[in-house]
């Protein structure tokens, strides 16, 4: 019941599957209407879920992502892991948010934020029902610098207990001061112990301001795990912006977007990079990343495709659920 029974050795072991694309009708990557079927029934997103699942296995994928609020995320992992024989999967999950989008694309609200005491122990109860013994991983849902848990001591100590018994406590961060979220989230401390051993943040080749903090926590002996690695689809089509990665993923003979995530495996600091593919063609794209090796030059140029952080995370507050 804990990440640290995560085998890193092999390549594509460091390549994780989340689940925010295939567990909820809506999400704000691009090309949902070409990658998923066009009626997404819970069924039809339930036999998407199961597909991937069991093609990242089959690959060697052995980190599985979900969240409260990713739609049926955790009912849809919780039946695959009931199905297949696999007993080695390490699974994550997140609380923190609440599914508001009643299955519906065009919900007005898809979602609803509250790190509060009594959120946490309403979903606790909720994730252990659907994943029961197989959750290893727990973490606070989107924390950022404004939120409360950061200077709730009562959650810190509810949460301290859920790590006694096994299940690592982390966080995920968002928004533009992810550093300084990652940073005043690993002071935090019960009994004289650090609470939080996993840290799931936002870093690709268009946002990597969390670069430093993210160094910080490994070396304080955290677990790293990174989404959103191909900035919500931006980073998978040629665009002018990113003839560099053009440039790159043609030298390297691989696709785009495996280079865009061979980048990310390359920073001496990554854990875990979770791929969120919608469909099988795009997770074997993605897993390819563990065989591209890329050289110090082309991680150089690469790196010239950063946007400013505000503006990277005022566009991505733009992207619509579809």
């Amino acid at each position: 019941m804990s990440l640290e029974r995560l085998d890193l050795s092999s390549p594509v072991a460091r390549l994780g599957f989340g689940l925010a694309a295939v567990g909820r009708p809506g999400y704000i990557n691009l090309h949902r209407d070409r990658d998923l079927p066009v009626a997404r029934t819970v069924e039809a997103m339930r036999e998407r879920t199961y597909a991937l699942l069991d093609a990242a296995y089959a690959a060697g994928v052995r980190y599985a992502d979900a969240a409260r609020s990713y739609g049926r995320a955790e009912e849809f992992l919780a039946d695959w892991l009931g199905s297949r024989d696999v007993a080695d999967m390490v699974v994550g999950s997140k609380w923190g948010y609440t599914y508001t989008g009643g299955w519906r694309v065009d919900a007005e609200v898809h979602e609803t934020k509250d790190h509060g005491l009594g959120v946490y122990e309403r979903q606790l109860v909720q994730t252990r029902a659907l994943l029961g013994e197989r959750l290893d991983v727990y973490q606070i849902h989107s924390l950022t610098v404004e939120s409360p848990a950061l200077a709730d001591t009562a959650l810190h100590r509810r949460l301290a207990e859920l790590a006694a018994t096994g299940v690592t406590i982390g966080f995920s961060s968002s928004g533009p001061r992810q550093a300084d979220a990652i940073d005043a989230a690993l002071r935090i401390e019960v009994d004289g112990v650090p609470l939080f051993r996993s840290v799931q943040a936002t870093w690709n080749l268009l946002e990597p301001s969390a670069g430093r903090a993210l160094a910080a926590a490994r070396a304080a002996g955290c677990h790293v795990i990174v989404k959103e690695a191909m900035a919500n689809g931006r980073l998978a089509e040629p665009s002018a912006e990113l003839g560099v990665l053009a440039e790159v993923a043609a030298e390297a003979g691989a696709p785009q977007d495996a280079v865009a995530l061979a980048a990310v495996l390359h920073q001496p600091w990554s854990g875990v990079v979770l791929s969120g593919a919608a469909t099988t063609a795009q997770l074997a794209s993605h897993l390819a990343a563990s065989r591209v090796d890329l050289s110090a030059d082309q991680l150089t140029r690469l790196a010239t495709l950063a946007e400013p952080a505000d503006h990277y995370w005022k566009h991505r507050a733009t992207l619509p659920w579809t």
